[in-house]
């Protein structure tokens, strides 16, 4: 052990003959260590009461005090020192007693041989170190893993609370992603004159049409977005072309309106949330039999996706009469959708809009929609609130709140006319 290492230490020296003293003194000060000395038992408890020890050597025979008491009491009230037995007897019974009681670590037998002694105290005093620092380790230790518990518990709360942050930011970019579609759809059909509300409607009969089939929520969120931008690619055809009835047109006609899928897709490719939604709109007009048009696909060739968007489509552009000669009413538009299972259409989901409209008009029947004044807050919007003028006034699955109600309250008064709001059925409670 090194010099700088040996003066951190003190040791504590007791014996009532002051030429042992003296020895033992002179015998560990050129190790640099510092050397208290004490004449007796009582005097050595009052050094270590103001004195910080690290080992104690003390006699064995001593008057007052004798070495064995001493050496106990040092344990009890300083149990961190190490503790060594001087001993000149060979009565073992009373040195084993010593060492029951005060707990020594080692007895050294006079006299004594000097470098076995400061070997000794070396030994000694390095296993005290050794322990010393294991203590401070552990301490250490443990401190860190209470810092560590205390981080993780707090960087655990934070990251919760930044992922509800995220995903109410998610779902607010979300709806207003949703939203903005909408919106779009809605300026696209403000010239479309008497197809104003076709893209919604269809949207919306194509979503229930992908709920009924099972589609996974990303699929008939994809769908219902094709249905809301299927005929984005028409922007650019001649007014009175909109307005003609698919019977009605030319050749020339009805090949400036067939390239509308194509271009559709096209328009909706540059976006990578809206590329599923871009191939249904390309596929919506195929059909099952093959004869449909881009691309001429046929049965399981057709996207799922445009097969039910075709339908949906078809039903309501029959009902408006851009596809027949005249508009038809919605049971003969369903006939025309059977009529046409498996040829036009896929069979699949064919039967799934007949079950769609008849959970409609139950749903109808059981009185979901209302006036302003019937609304309350936390009711969530059916399907779109269109104005007369074909504006969109709010999306489907919008949550009324207090300042909205309120709104179209006062709206309801200054148009003049009543509103009727779709609202989803509440669940009853238990």
């Amino acid at each position: 052990m090194s010099t700088s290492t040996e003066e951190s230490f003190t040791l504590l020296c007791v014996d009532d003959e002051a030429n042992i003293l003296s020895s033992l003194r002179r015998l560990f000060r050129p190790h640099g260590y510092n050397v208290l000395v004490a004449g007796g038992g009582a005097e050595g408890l009052e050094i270590l009461s103001r004195e910080h020890v690290d080992l104690i050597i003390s006699d064995m025979r001593m008057p007052g005090m004798d070495g064995a008491t001493f050496l106990a009491e040092a344990r009890h009230r300083h149990p961190d020192t190490v503790r060594l037995l001087l001993t000149g007897y060979a009565d073992m019974e009373s040195t084993v007693a010593a060492i029951n009681a005060g707990q020594i670590a080692r007895y050294i037998s006079k006299p004594w041989n000097d470098q076995d002694v400061v070997l000794t105290v070396r030994e000694a005093l390095e296993r005290k170190a050794l322990e010393r620092e294991k203590a401070r380790l552990e301490a250490l230790t443990r401190s860190q893993n209470e810092e560590l518990k205390s981080l993780n518990a707090s960087l655990e709360e934070k990251v919760e609370a930044r992922t509800g942050e995220l995903k109410i930011a998610h779902e607010k970019l979300k709806q207003s992603f949703l939203t903005s579609i909408r919106v779009f759809s809605n300026l696209i059909e403000l010239r479309e004159g008497v197809s104003s509300g076709h893209s919604r409607r269809v949207a919306d009969l194509a979503r229930k049409i992908a709920h009924k089939l099972n589609f996974p929520p990303a699929e008939a969120q994809d769908v219902m977005l094709a249905g809301l931008l299927h005929d984005v690619g028409k922007i650019g055809l001649p007014d009175e072309l909109l307005s003609k009835p698919v019977s009605h047109m030319s050749g020339d006609e009805l090949g400036q309106l067939r390239k509308h899928p194509v271009t559709g897709q096209a328009a909706l490719m540059g976006l990578e949330t809206l590329r599923k939604a871009g191939t249904f709109v390309r596929g919506h007009h195929e059909r099952w039999d093959g004869q449909g048009y881009p691309d001429r696909l046929s049965g399981l060739g057709i996207p799922f996706g445009a097969r039910v968007l075709a339908v949906a489509n078809d039903f309501d552009a029959l009902q408006i009469g851009t596809l027949s000669p005249r508009k038809l009413k919605q049971e003969e538009a369903v006939a025309f959708i059977q009529q046409n299972r498996g040829k036009r259409y896929c069979p699949q989901v064919v039967d799934a809009l007949v079950e769609v409209l008849g959970a409609t008009e139950t749903a109808a029947s059981a009185g979901n929609e209302l006036s302003p004044s019937s609304l309350k807050p936390g009711m969530v919007l059916a399907r779109d609130l269109v104005t007369r003028d074909g504006v969109m006034l709010l999306a489907a699955d919008f949550v009324l709140d207090d300042s909205l109600i309120r709104q179209l309250r006062e709206l309801e008064a200054s148009e003049g006319h009543r509103l009727s709001i779709a609202i989803r059925p509440q669940p009853r409670s238990a």
